[in-house]
């Protein structure tokens, strides 16, 4: 069953029972969990999030993405295009997944979620300094049931390289290898430039001097 089939038959079905409030679980809390998958390149942190197509029609229902049932069910786009377009579902990720990093938070975009089943949404974070250590906060979907979870993979080495995020454990900690994300602190090549500079310096007043002395 494709994803637009399945939304139908969900719309159509809440059409029906429009006077009772669905179940924010009727999706699959107890199934496959979702998953994240993020990256580190300097100070710029990148998380897509992927979720069942069940799940995704559950969020959107719980923000009211797909409208009132009762007023008739658009059929003009299909059920990834109402969320694609929905500013609710928008807000609602950029609500529930964040980086921060030495307590302050990342700034936080999501690319367009025209290809949300096939991508997830996708997000980028632009922290203040090269990312070492940051902590990523995940809770999408635990607010309709506290059985959701989410497994965060490391496609950047970093420890741990996975970690299963719920409605109790939303925050993970990471530390991100800093040869592979380019977040070598400035410090200590800075460093070993002034010394290099102070040794050339110092061979340069010797060769005059030498010079001075043949003289």
């Amino acid at each position: 069953m494709t994803f637009r089939t399945r939304l139908a038959g969900v719309l159509l079905a809440g059409a029906a029972v429009a006077a009772v409030p669905a179940a924010p679980a009727a999706a699959h809390p107890f199934g496959p969990p979702s998953t994240a998958r993020i990256s580190v390149d300097g100070s710029h942190v990148a998380i897509a999030w992927l979720a069942a197509e069940d799940d995704w029609v559950a969020l959107g229902r719980s923000v009211g993405a797909f409208g009132d049932p009762s007023a008739g069910v658009d059929t003009t786009l299909t059920g990834e295009q109402k969320l694609a377009r929905s500013t609710a579902v928008r807000d609602y990720l950029l609500a529930r997944v964040g980086v921060t990093q030495a307590g302050q938070p990342c700034a936080a975009e999501l690319a367009p979620l025209e290809r949300l089943l096939a991508e997830g949404a996708r997000f980028s974070f632009a922290c203040a300094n090269p990312v070492v250590d940051v902590d990523v906060r995940i809770d999408a979907l635990t607010d309709l049931h506290e059985a959701y979870r989410t497994v965060l993979t490391a496609e950047t080495p970093a420890t741990p390289t996975q970690a299963m995020l719920t409605a109790a454990t939303a925050t993970q900690r990471l530390r991100f290898d800093p040869s592979a994300t380019g977040g070598i602190s400035l410090v200590v090549p800075a460093i070993a430039l002034v010394a290099a500079l102070g040794a050339l310096a110092a061979f340069l007043v010797r060769g005059r001097r030498r010079a001075g002395t043949r003289a």
